[in-house]
């Protein structure tokens, strides 16, 4: 059950956005308040992290030309067509993007997401 509406939901009382990955972003990323989100995020400076076929939404929010990524083998593709430079390492992290390839990379994404939040908070 969720909390709050999609159509509700304000960048402004969040510290980042994590997308996690299966088929689902591949329908969330046709809904525009989505994109908008995933662009204020990125724009604000917040976390914008994404595991494994999450990258589908950064990709249609159009925030990755020149950042390094990684992601599923199974969007390289899409994500170097979007401009980004796809990287084969279990986390990438370039600014405010945090990036990993599939569930298995877990625990070294989860640790580069902590330790993002971690520094946002002491300034």
């Amino acid at each position: 059950m969720s909390d709050l509406l999609l159509k509700d939901a304000r960048s402004e009382d969040f510290c980042g956005l994590l997308v996690p990955g299966g088929f689902m972003p591949d329908k969330l990323r046709r809904e525009a308040k989505v994109l908008s989100l995933t662009r204020e995020f990125f724009e604000q400076g917040k976390l914008v992290a994404f595991i494994c076929h999450g990258g589908w939404i950064p990709i249609s929010a159009k925030i990755l030309k020149g950042k390094r990524v990684t992601g599923s083998l199974g969007i390289k593709d899409d994500l170097e067509n979007a401009g980004g430079i796809w990287v084969n390492e279990p986390v990438v992290v370039d600014g405010n993007l945090i990036s990993s390839r599939t569930p298995k990379d877990c625990a070294p994404f989860a640790a580069a997401m902590v330790k993002f939040l971690d520094a946002s908070f002491r300034h």
